[in-house]
Parts: structure tokens; sequence; C-alpha cells
């Protein structure tokens, strides 16, 4: 709707599979904190590590100190708490993308 292109996962490991591929190119992960098993911070670091320079949108019901020291001090990370609106999100997309 806001003309962006989506690759969703329905899981942090599904996520990293998309990622193996060298030929795709993404500018920002959008990930929720808490989820089964793999949690947003643990994955969204491992693909950092190939992927260092993309952006991250980390969303949570929780407070932004639930997930800990190492995910709020991510590099090139912002935090978007729920309940949010489709407005709100575009607008963190974008200022994450300029």
């Amino acid at each position: 709707m806001r003309g962006y292109t989506v690759l969703e996962a329905d899981c942090a490991e599904a996520a990293l599979e998309l990622l193996d591929d060298p030929e795709l190119y993404v500018d920002l992960f959008v990930s929720d904190v808490i989820m089964p098993g793999m949690d947003g911070p643990t994955w969204v670091k491992q693909a950092l590590g190939e992927r260092p320079d993309t952006k991250v949108v980390f969303v949570s019901g929780y407070a932004e100190d639930a997930f800990g020291p190492e995910g709020n001090q991510m590099q090139n990370s912002v935090f978007l708490p729920k309940p949010f609106s489709l407005g709100q999100l575009s607008t963190i997309v974008q200022q994450q993308l300029n």
C-alpha cells in the first residue's frame, strides 16, 4: 500500500533462509522482539553479520528494555511500541530508509 516490496517470513529461521540468497537486496528488517523459537534481536544480529548496513525496526507490545541491552544498542535500529498505526509504521520505515 505504501510502495514497498515486502518479503515475509513466518519465523526467524525462515527469515535467515531467505537471506541466504546473496542476490537478494534488503534495505530494512522489521521484526517483532518476542517470537517463538529464535527471538528478534538474535536473528537480526545473525543477519547483520552478513548485511551490516541493513537498517532495523523492532516492534513489540513490551517495553523497549524487555529485549535487553543488546537489542536496543544494535546499530541502525529503532524501536516502535505496539500498538501502532500504519501511518506510524510508514513514518518509522521512511525515517530508517533516509
